[in-house]
């Protein structure tokens, strides 16, 4: 998966209109987990992926090769610079937002397995051979990384 373009200056200017698509992605996603609607973010994760590992893939290619850009007009080259750090404000926002996301989802989920397994770790009977069940893990499986 590679841009094709025909000079350095096209290059640049798919360059920009992926990086603006793809900053555009991750606003939208932000918002929604910024929203708590993690959910609705996973209808485009799909979309999001593949522009992310173009993004990747092209900016490690300019990264080997500057010249694939240094022929490109000086005011592109000065856009791209400027869409880029929107981009890696926006990536930023993103991060924090999925962290708390992450956060919240891994805390409720802890929540409902801990209720559940105090409502099943009452004791077996009284008596001489009574013991206390050591737990139950039928219904709620825990699994400490997400």
């Amino acid at each position: 998966m590679t841009l094709a373009a025909i000079d350095a200056a096209d290059r640049v200017q798919q360059l920009i209109a992926l990086t603006e698509q793809l900053t555009g992605r991750l606003a939208e996603e932000a918002a929604l987990f910024e929203a708590r609607r993690p959910q609705d973010a996973a209808a485009g994760l799909e979309e999001t992926g593949r522009l992310a590992n173009l993004y990747r893939h092209e900016s490690m290619r300019v990264k080997a090769n500057p010249d694939l850009v240094a022929g490109a007009p000086k005011a592109l080259r000065l856009q791209l610079v400027e869409v880029t750090r929107a981009f890696e404000t926006m990536l930023e926002r993103h991060s924090h937002a999925l962290a708390a996301a992450k956060a919240i989802t891994e805390g409720l989920v802890q929540t409902v397995a801990r209720e559940v397994a105090s409502a099943r770790a009452a004791g077996t009977g009284y008596g001489p051979g009574a013991r206390a069940t050591v737990g139950d893990s039928r219904a709620v499986a825990l699994n400490k990384q997400a």
